[in-house]
């Protein structure tokens, strides 16, 4: 069922599907303005504030009920998920936008983040990575993709039901959070913990309309060398720790193309090339004066890892390869590396795609889309969606296509984004109104 002007009416119907889709397609400029004012907003992780005024104010100008949500540190910092972005919670908040349905009904989340990564170096760019430029079907800037498009079909979708009359049966939360790029701890977990959950929940990132299921674990860590400095016209007296880091370096190189051949996570595997996990070294850092002998050396590491691995296991197996690759070495084992494990910190994901709101979901997008069928994937790249499975509550990724996240030139395809927002409009009608 679903209310039009305060009456009950039939579950949702071909009609209604169409009025969607007219009433979208006829105010799709209204949509892309907004897109374009929020990737006009600097909103880098710690700095989210002016963006999450501009959500206010959209959820506010379609008369929902919002709530900005000052994160508790410790509160959420118990959670085991929890992420520790190294940026204080304090004075940023999480906007939370309700319509309220029947508490007989069933309920849903639309989530999307706010915050995005820095567009340096912004001279590689071809064009304004803060212009929100238009060329063709494409939108160009820095968060354009990832996911202020998102975000904001999340709220036009609702927004096109209640200026149709077309009200849900159950209550739609709309989320608008922080820090996700830095892990997600003082926004969708710390929201989750403060009781904003719901029966269904979808994170409207960039995955191309096709259904996110699972992704990948993800953990950072750095490794530190000391060596023995000395005066480079004396370097016989030195211990260089940038040699003695390249031997970590090279096993490090040596896991990541074995578990790459080895580990394997279907859903995983198919949409990321071939790739279900890797391994990065993304930081080197080593001495501090050309002409001594480097006293000290430092890498960073990114390890992903499938479903059915854990955590604990992955720093046993780091740990692990580090100690063999210093085996023999005198000096390394007189002087053992330290290893950190900072920063993100989660446990691979994986929602099962024949759980009654996936499937439900599914169907939505196949009647809005007109296909027959919906691809299900995972992802190497984590999400929001994750912190659901600790509440017993499924969600899913969902959302428009592009390409560069994170990278030069980051563009959104606005076909995409306009269908996302049809998929989600319908999904709100028949979700709220199943039974």
């Amino acid at each position: 069922m679903y209310f039009k002007g305060g009456e009950a009416m039939a579950d949702v119907t071909t009609d209604q599907h169409k009025l969607i889709s007219d009433y979208i397609d006829k105010h799709k400029d209204e949509l892309i303005h907004y897109i374009q004012k929020a990737v006009q907003i600097k909103s880098l992780v710690g700095q989210e504030q002016d963006m999450q005024q501009f959500m206010k104010e959209r959820y506010e100008e379609i008369g929902l009920k919002v709530i900005e949500s000052q994160p508790n540190y410790e509160q959420v910092s118990k959670h085991e998920a929890f992420v520790d972005s190294g940026f204080p919670l304090e004075g940023r908040t999480n906007i939370v936008g309700i319509y309220e349905g029947s508490e007989n009904a069933k309920s849903l989340t639309l989530h999307g983040h706010v915050d995005v990564v820095s567009a340096e170096p912004e001279e590689v760019w071809t064009y304004d990575p803060w212009g929100a430029e238009i060329v063709g079907n494409r939108m160009y800037g820095r968060g354009a993709l990832d996911m202020k498009s998102g975000l904001l079909a999340n709220w036009f979708a609702l927004k096109a039901l209640l200026d149709l009359g077309l009200k849900p049966e159950g209550t739609v939360q709309l989320h608008s959070t922080i820090e996700e790029e830095s892990g997600g701890g003082g926004g969708a977990l710390a929201l989750m913990e403060e009781g904003y959950i719901t029966d269904g929940y979808i994170t409207t990132e960039p995955h191309a309309l096709r259904v996110t299921v699972a992704h990948s674990g993800v953990m950072y860590f750095r490794v530190k060398v000391v060596g023995k400095t000395a005066h480079a016209a004396r370097t016989q007296e030195g211990i260089n720790a940038i040699g003695k880091m390249y031997k970590i370096y090279a096993a490090l190189e040596k896991l990541d193309r074995k578990r790459g051949e080895e580990v394997v996570f279907d859903l995983i595997h198919k949409a990321s090339d071939g790739r279900s996990c890797n391994l990065n070294i993304g930081t080197l850092r080593a001495g501090d004066w050309v002409s001594s002998v480097a006293g000290w050396a430092e890498l960073e590491c990114r390890v992903g890892f499938i479903p059915g691995e854990s955590r604990k296991e992955i720093k046993k197996l780091i740990e692990e390869t580090i100690a063999e690759a210093i085996a023999g070495d005198e000096w390394l084992e007189q002087h053992k590396p330290e290893i950190e494990w900072f920063g993100w910190s989660t446990e691979a994901w994986y929602q099962d795609p024949e759980h009654p709101y996936v499937q439900a979901f599914i169907e939505s997008a196949k009647k809005t889309l007109g296909k027959d069928d919906i691809q299900i994937i995972g992802r190497t790249g984590g999400n929001d969606a994750r912190f659901t499975q600790y509440y017993d509550k499924p969600g899913i990724g969902f959302g428009p296509d592009g390409e560069y996240s994170h990278g030069p030139d980051e563009y959104v395809e606005i076909d995409s984004i306009i269908e996302t927002a049809k998929v989600l409009a319908n999904h709100i009608l028949d979700w709220t109104s199943s039974r």
